[in-house]
């Protein structure tokens, strides 16, 4: 069985992590190689997605490999009730790797166990977002010069927000201090201030996006309320709207300060902000071609000079 999958990025290391970001600043340089001639992807949504769908099949197209599977379940067998296990059995015949979004929390641990390909976690659930936490470390080292010692300001939904939670265990090796901005609906769950309090992560939480909590922060990380997470709708309108960051709130901000969503955008950051030099969300998007570049060759055991 393949025991070589990207499921959670705590299965990578610190080294792991500075030589995938290495790779991604050569594969940015010269996008365009041909390294996967003769490789199939297969990229397997049963979630729907742009970017995360898009930038990987981009990533594949320009290193001139080709791309099977589906973006919508309802097209693929699971609609007949094929079970997981029999869908990814059936594609390692056909594909040399498997890309696979999932709405179930576990679905891609577990189909790296039935897997004889390498599988990438491209979301499961509430879980993890491995490859989201490539490009959006690669970003914040791109803007900032540096991983290390950085002020990291997580807002909105904390709860469900898969990205935040990969983010966060991935930066325990850069001696990070967060702020944890969110309604008591949407707190970070115990187990993540937890895993901060084992790893000896500095964090503090506020309900308030205040200008003090702006202006210290040299990362702002914003997030997207998630209706699809929610069973009641009511609540879901209660919270929807709490935290909206515009362009008069960063006057006071430093001058290193970086914008990050993992997008899509609802309201909450107003676009006002998007022609302010550090709002770099737009960005963030595009590193997700060469981080997942980087991954596909690194599982492949592909050599990038």
């Amino acid at each position: 069985m393949n025991t070589k999958s990207l499921v959670s990025i705590s299965d990578i290391g610190r080294e792991e992590i500075l030589s995938l970001l290495d790779k991604a600043r050569k594969f940015e340089e010269n996008p365009n190689r041909r390294l996967l001639e003769g490789r199939v992807v297969a990229t397997l949504f049963f979630e729907p997605s742009t970017r995360t769908r898009l930038s990987f099949e981009t990533a594949v197209n320009r290193l001139g490999g080709r791309v099977i599977g589906f973006s919508d379940a309802a097209t693929s067998s699971s609609s007949k009730g094929e079970t997981l296990k029999d869908t990814i059995k059936m594609v390692s015949n056909y594909a040399d790797l498997i890309v696979m979004r999932h709405y179930l929390e576990g679905a891609a641990r577990y189909a790296s166990e039935v897997s004889s390909v390498p599988i990438i976690n491209a979301g499961d659930g509430a879980n993890q977002h491995p490859t989201q936490t490539m490009l959006d470390l690669y970003s914040i080292y791109k803007t900032q010069g540096t991983l290390e010692n950085l002020t990291i300001t997580m807002v909105g939904d904390l709860k469900y927000g898969r990205t935040v939670h990969s983010l966060l265990m991935a930066m325990r090796y850069f001696n990070p201090t967060f702020r944890f901005v969110a309604c008591d609906e949407l707190q970070m769950p115990q187990e993540y201030k937890d895993f901060c309090t084992q790893n000896g992560i500095k964090f503090t939480e506020h309900k308030d996006f205040s200008p003090e909590v702006i202006n210290s922060s040299d990362i702002i990380y914003m997030t997207r309320v998630q209706r699809e997470r929610f069973t009641d709708i009511m609540e879901y309108e209660k919270v929807k709207d709490l935290y909206t960051l515009n362009n008069a709130m960063l006057e006071g901000s430093r001058d290193n300060l970086r914008i990050l969503h993992p997008l899509p955008r609802v309201n909450e950051i107003n676009q006002d902000v998007d022609d302010n030099p550090k709002a770099y969300y737009f960005d963030q998007a595009r590193n997700g071609l060469y981080a997942r570049q980087a991954i596909i060759c690194t599982l492949l055991n592909i050599p990038v000079d």
